[in-house]
């Protein structure tokens, strides 16, 4: 028998059928992830107009390079103007010597009868120089090391000019009558030639400070370590070399029979580091000097041991110079480059063999 409802449970039971039907639309909606007019809608909308953040940049602090340093004496700015080598005598005759003080590098080197002469090189200072002397064949090789400097002389023999023409350098000599040169009345020849180095740095061109392989730093574990040395004794040719150390000057002075040497402004003759480079030493028979005595050529491309004398002490090491344009290089006997005290420095160019 069919059940009858009243008119009242009839909208109650419509009502509950459209709460039904609206609840399984809203459920079939959400498993579907909703219309596709809204889908359409959210992916077809704009991008937001709000900018991207910027991103944050991290500053690296960049080091400031060293300023360069004078390579010929470790103080100060490399010098402007051209580097001037100059021969100087080295006999008694010849001295006290003018302007050598203010040399940054001097060489001590054999020439002939078993003599010495020096070969001043001026890079910071253009003194007037006396007394000038003549070049040496080996001087080309000892001195492209600098590059394309000045080479002040008074002449030279056998191979010597041809030579230095042919080196790179720029020759000012007398013979040559070259600029610069004077005549010092108060001496006699061949010991009264001057050079005024200021005047030949205006007038030639050549080539300005470089580095030649000195290292130099105030102070070094190593000579501290090493043995006390405050006497240099050592023989260029038959001529004996020597040096005394004075604490209060910090330097090397320059002896001779146990006599300090002094120059013409009566100060004595000084440096901070004596650098004693043992090399091969044979006689050049194209260059006889009026006794029948030739020149030596001292080897300074090759290697050898070398002595560094600094604050008093001594360090032993070795030399070594691949080509004559190459740099020389100074290290212990580990290995590691050897320093210098700044100040500039004198090279004693000894034949293998010579006590020091």
């Amino acid at each position: 028998m069919a059940l009858r409802l009243s008119k009242r449970q009839s909208l109650i039971a419509a009502a509950v059928a459209v709460v039904v039907i609206a609840a399984g639309a809203i459920a079939a909606v959400a498993s579907s992830g909703g219309d596709s007019t809204s889908d359409s809608a959210a992916s077809s909308s704009p991008p937001s107009s709000a900018p991207a953040p910027t991103p944050t940049k991290t500053k690296t602090s960049t080091p400031p390079e060293a300023a360069p340093v004078n390579p010929l004496t470790g103080v100060g700015a490399p010098p402007k103007g051209p580097v001037i080598a100059v021969k100087i005598d080295d006999t008694g005759n010849g001295r006290p010597p003018v302007g050598l003080n203010q040399a940054d590098i001097v060489y001590i080197e054999q020439v002939e009868g078993g003599l010495t002469r020096m070969a001043a090189i001026f890079g910071t200072h253009k003194p007037v120089v006396e007394p000038v002397r003549s070049v040496r064949a080996s001087d080309s090789e000892l001195l492209r090391q600098y590059g394309p400097i000045i080479l002040v002389a008074s002449g030279g023999g056998g191979q010597s000019l041809p030579t230095l023409d042919g080196s790179g350098m720029v020759g000012v000599i007398h013979d040559r009558n070259g600029p610069g040169f004077s005549l010092d009345d108060s001496r006699s020849m061949p010991y009264n030639l001057v050079s005024d180095l200021a005047q030949v740095a205006a007038t030639v061109k050549g080539g300005g400070s470089k580095d030649v392989g000195f290292r130099w730093a105030s102070s070094d574990p190593r000579a501290a370590a090493g043995p006390v040395a405050t006497t240099i004794n050592t023989v260029v040719g038959s001529t004996p070399v020597g040096f005394q150390w004075r604490a209060n000057l910090k330097r090397y002075v320059r002896t001779v029979g146990g006599q300090v040497l002094a120059d013409a402004a009566g100060g004595p003759i000084s440096t901070p580091n004596v650098l004693v480079q043992f090399s091969t030493v044979s006689p050049d028979y194209s260059d006889v000097d009026v006794n029948g005595a030739p020149s030596q050529m001292t080897a300074s491309v090759g290697s050898g041991k070398v002595a560094l004398f600094r604050d008093g002490h001594r360090i032993d090491g070795t030399w070594s110079r691949a080509s004559a344009t190459a740099a020389t290089t100074y290290k212990d006997s580990r290995g590691r480059p050897l320093t210098l005290s700044p100040g500039g420095a004198y090279v004693v160019l000894a034949a293998n063999g010579s006590p020091v």
